[in-house]
């Protein structure tokens, strides 16, 4: 799978937006970006910086205080949302775990299955339909909840730091995981993270973020092509490019000595 065609106009656009939350607490300012068809960006940053406001926002479940979140062309609320924690329903399936987008659209769990049963099998849970969420490990339960983003084809996927409380195996297995199912439906993701090695991994962008206020302070291209794996991983163009994002979020960190 190539770069994504940049050339195209963008799904969703961020134009200065300003979030202040009560008692004057702003959370972002100026945030600006630019999503096209098949980007994959990652939001890097230090706890606080805005990342998942700036995602809230995009989802609208708030609602920025300044500035514009334009959808060119129609597309807002057509999104898939995975939260860092998995947030299934104990009481349910795993199949009826994922017929919830199905269900809120008053479509019957019949009528869904065979779409149901699809994304299972994309997030490797094939078999998984009729289990419960205590009977999955925690990589099995945030694949449902990947499982439940995909299952109505999103335009756009917000991903907010969905594996970093999984192991370092699991992590890796799930970022591969990941890129796969990347290449298999064309998506589009916004991935909120602390890593500056998943961020390299995954992202074609990275948006390196400073806090108080939020805002975005370098723009990071990641120019290897996908298909990744771990060619990519033990390469050196790897690691010079983890040493140059791993800088950058230093400067976020300590922007007084930097001038940002």
């Amino acid at each position: 799978m190539a770069q994504p065609d940049t050339s195209t106009e963008p799904i969703l656009r961020l134009r200065q937006v300003d979030k202040t939350f009560a008692g004057n607490i702003v959370a972002l300012r100026g945030m600006s970006m630019e999503v096209r068809q098949g980007d994959f960006i990652s939001l890097l940053g230090p706890s606080g910086c805005g990342k998942s406001t700036a995602l809230r926002l995009i989802a609208g479940l708030m609602r920025a205080t300044h500035g514009r979140l334009d959808w060119p062309g129609g597309g807002e609320g057509d999104l898939g949302v995975v939260f860092q924690e998995p947030t299934l329903m104990p009481w349910a399936t795993v199949e009826r775990n994922v017929w919830l987008p199905f269900r809120l659209r008053r479509q019957s769990l019949a009528a869904s299955r065979q779409t149901i049963h699809e994304a299972l099998a994309l997030v490797g849970l094939e078999g998984f339909e009729k289990k419960y969420p205590r009977e999955l490990s925690g990589g099995m339960k945030m694949r449902v909840s990947i499982a439940r983003a995909l299952v109505t084809n999103p335009r756009l996927i917000l991903m907010d730091e969905p594996f970093a409380a999984l192991d370092e195996i699991t992590r890796q297995r799930l970022n591969d995981d990941l890129l796969s199912l990347k290449a298999k439906t064309g998506a589009t993701v916004i991935f909120v993270t602390h890593s500056v090695f998943e961020s390299v991994f995954l992202s074609n962008r990275i948006l390196v973020m400073a806090p108080r206020p939020g805002r975005v302070i370098e723009e990071i291209d990641v120019p290897e092509p996908y298909p990744r794996g771990d060619g990519w991983r033990n390469s050196h163009a790897y690691v010079e490019m983890a040493a140059r994002t791993s800088n950058a979020l230093q400067r976020a960190l300590h922007p007084e000595s930097e001038g940002v």
